[in-house]
């Protein structure tokens, strides 16, 4: 099943367009051709179930759904309640919009890794079977009825639909000090700033937990081959291999020029899942010839940008962000 490429035909709106994702995906959409309208919550407060009735006079061929309200750490630990209400009016009110104002478009969303069930096979039919881990159960439930609301409006109307569950995105341009940071951006900082200022590094957990990584270029790239491959359909785009955090954390101390063993580790600190490693055997035979950017080079870039924006003789140290949300 096939679907329209994303080309000088299209007009697209993005929900979330002012985030890490969006920032990249504009202009690989523009370079496309295509006609775009990125939204920022400054734009459109989709708390509000009217927020997008501004944008009603444009036959949007694509909307793309990025916006979501959660940051990475502990951050769900402590607003189960709030992510719940939140999440849930804003994908409802871009699904009321959708629904009632462009049926035509093909509806791209984003779901999110931790809704697979720890123990389980991290395979798309698993997506919605079983229950997500604990503390993350809240955002995870909400991008499940996310998925629930897609499949019951393209049931009933007809409507198309692509769900993209992203394994955690890296990559130059990540906006540090707003929120809590992914942890491969809070390695790099603080790696960093033991070379630049001789701060400690201590890092959360024994470093044995695994994560995978993709380059959010190599993610944008398989988001617009997947918009045109298949449709009604969920696919999980992961790097398809996984690494210790003392991996990830030796590389970036090579790269930077530090002594990896100057790491401290803190077992009291949470830590979230063990492992996670997405099954890209969908993707695979979808995208062919699926590209990686090897993950040495990508750390390269992640940290020769920061170190230029935040490590250099005129720019401000990011503040750390890794205490508990009040």
């Amino acid at each position: 099943m096939t679907s329209d490429p994303i080309d000088s035909r299209s007009k697209v709106l993005i929900t979330g367009g002012s985030g890490f994702l969006g920032r990249a995906l504009v202009p690989a959409l523009r370079a496309c051709g295509a006609d775009v309208v990125a939204l920022s919550s400054a734009d459109a407060d989709l708390r509000d179930p009217t927020a997008l009735d501004r944008f009603p006079d444009r036959s949007y061929s694509h909307v793309i759904h990025l916006a979501a309200w959660t940051q990475a750490g502990d951050f769900c630990l402590y607003h189960p309640g709030e992510q719940w209400l939140i999440n849930q009016q804003i994908n409802t009110t871009v699904l009321n919009w959708w629904t009632a104002r462009q049926p035509q478009a093909k509806l791209i969303s984003t779901g999110t890794s931790c809704t697979y069930e720890v123990g389980r096979d991290l395979r798309e039919e698993n997506y919605l079977v079983g229950e997500p881990i604990a503390d993350l159960f809240t955002y995870a439930m909400t991008k499940r009825m996310l998925l629930i609301g897609q499949m019951s409006l393209a049931k009933q109307f007809g409507m198309k639909y692509l769900t993209v569950v992203p394994s955690t995105l890296y990559g130059p341009g990540y906006q540090l000090g707003k929120k809590q940071p992914h942890f491969i951006f809070d390695l790099v900082r603080k790696i960093l700033a033991h070379k630049h200022n001789g701060d400690r590094i201590v890092l959360w957990g024994d470093g044995l937990q695994r994560r995978e990584l993709v380059l959010v270029d190599d993610f944008v790239a398989d988001m617009l081959a997947l918009v045109v491959a298949t449709e009604n359909d969920v696919v999980n785009i992961g790097a398809g291999e996984d690494h210790s955090i003392r991996d990830f954390a030796g590389l970036i101390c090579e790269v930077a020029g530090v002594d990896a063993d100057v790491i401290e580790y803190d077992t009291t600190r949470y830590v979230g899942a063990r492992e996670k490693v997405l099954d890209v055997s969908r993707l695979r035979r979808l995208v062919p010839g699926l590209h990686r950017t090897p993950i040495r080079q990508g750390l390269k870039t992640v940290v020769d940008w920061m170190e230029a924006t935040y490590f250099s003789s005129h720019a401000v140290p990011p503040r750390p962000v890794n205490a508990p949300p009040v």
